[in-house]
């Protein structure tokens, strides 16, 4: 782990907090399918001195001097997340998800044009389109929906609503969707009606790169991603594109949505993407998708209803109507055994979004811990245990000793 003595010295109630996550983080376990840790060379390098610079434009075009090395970073990160997911082009500078996408519309369309969404309850995302968000104001976001019956996509009926609307853009990739995506189907529906196709793969991005889930950059205008979750890197974006779009692209991010990027937040994602590249990796992300299977499967077998009745990638969303609980309840009771989780709405939730459903669970972060199929089966039946006993503190007490247990057995950083 970094060394903190200077911090120490200098702001002690800083320092406590971050000794308090730490400890934390060792001890208790993330199921929040968005969360991961990176390595500790990444650690490293967002902790460096390359957050002085200043670098308003890109490698060779800059707007600040002394640049020299800083290019020489940017186009490390460039090249290695090129040859990671078979890009044509990828500007590395966003500084999250939502900017990304925010860069995305921006230089594809103008405000006011229809674009072709997952609803957010079905398992999209703020960016796609909700109405609260600056996607679902500056545009006019159309939504599709999953099956009711099956919770998976219907492509038909996604053409169907493309057909009657004629969008200028469609959205695919999403935030609590368990399974396989069709990019090639949305890729001919866009074609169809001469719209622009764009993938948000920020949770799965990790499983494309390991060449387990389809890619959708051959068939994809432009791709967004963010470089954490299963791309176990720092808290960034990239965007992907098609090389005929590579200007459009850079004059949205800069100067359109952002000014300088954050030079150590670039080169932490090269640090990221140069070991997505190994052979690690790939075990790693197979592991991940293991995981999540066993817990599917678990979770059904103890009575669980799991929207799409399984998972093909990092996650999956508990129904929880039938268990009498709420998925706020279960993430606060869950949180008392020390295990981390996100509510989570199910498609057409009745209740709230504060207040959903469903509870999103994915395996990431416990899988870069080291965890397998024998531990998933005993956090499967704590997080069953901790529902079903969830008025007995005792009960509740024990089960966090175990969770504490096997976290300290499995640790982050040795």
């Amino acid at each position: 782990m970094l060394n903190y003595e200077k911090l120490k010295n200098q702001d002690q109630k800083i320092y406590q907090a971050i000794k308090n996550e730490e400890k934390r983080q060792a001890e208790e376990m993330e199921l929040i399918a968005s969360e991961n840790y990176v390595s500790e060379a990444v650690l490293e390098t967002m902790g460096t001195i390359l957050t002085n610079k200043y670098s308003e434009g890109y490698p060779g075009k800059r707007y600040y001097g002394g640049q020299k090395f800083i290019d020489d970073v940017e186009k490390t990160a460039i090249e290695r997340a090129k040859k990671l997911f078979k890009a044509e082009h990828v500007n590395v500078q966003p500084l999250s998800g939502s900017p990304a996408n925010a860069a995305v519309y921006m230089a594809f369309l103008k405000p006011g044009d229809k674009v072709l969404g997952l609803k957010l309850d079905h398992g999209g995302h703020l960016s796609h389109g909700h109405p609260v968000n600056f996607s679902g104001m500056l545009y006019n976001f159309i939504q599709y929906e999953v099956n009711s019956e099956t919770g998976r996509i219907d492509m038909e009926n996604v053409r169907k609503i493309a057909l009657k609307e004629k969008p200028k853009m469609i959205v695919a990739g999403y935030s609590a969707y368990s399974r396989e995506i069709e990019w090639e189907k949305f890729k001919e529906i866009a074609d169809e009606i001469g719209a622009y196709t764009f993938a948000d793969i920020a949770h799965t991005a990790g499983l494309i790169a390991a060449g387990l889930l389809e890619n959708p950059v051959p068939f994809f205008d432009v791709i967004s991603t963010t470089t954490h979750k299963t791309l176990r890197g720092p808290r960034g974006a990239i965007i992907m594109s098609k090389e005929k779009w590579a200007q459009k692209i850079d004059r949205a991010v800069f100067p359109g949505m952002q000014g300088g990027p954050h030079d150590h937040i670039t080169a932490a994602k090269a640090v990221a993407f140069g070991e997505a590249l190994k052979s690690e990796f790939k075990e790693y992300a197979k592991q991940v998708i293991i995981n999540a299977k066993t817990l599917s499967e678990e979770m059904k077998n103890f009575g669980f209803k799991i929207v799409s009745n399984g998972t093909d990638n990092h996650l999956i969303v508990l129904d929880l109507r039938n268990k009498k609980i709420s998925g706020k309840e279960a993430e606060t009771i869950l949180d008392k055994i020390g295990i981390s989780t996100s509510r989570s709405t199910i498609p057409n939730d009745p209740n709230p979004p504060m207040n959903p459903s469903g509870l999103r669970l994915g395996t990431p972060a416990i899988t870069t811990r080291g965890m397998k199929e024998s531990e998933i089966k005993k956090i499967a039946l704590w997080i069953k245990e901790a529902i079903e006993f969830k008025n007995n503190e005792e009960k509740l007490k024990e089960l966090k000793k175990k969770t504490k247990e096997l976290c300290l057995s499995f640790p982050i950083y040795k």
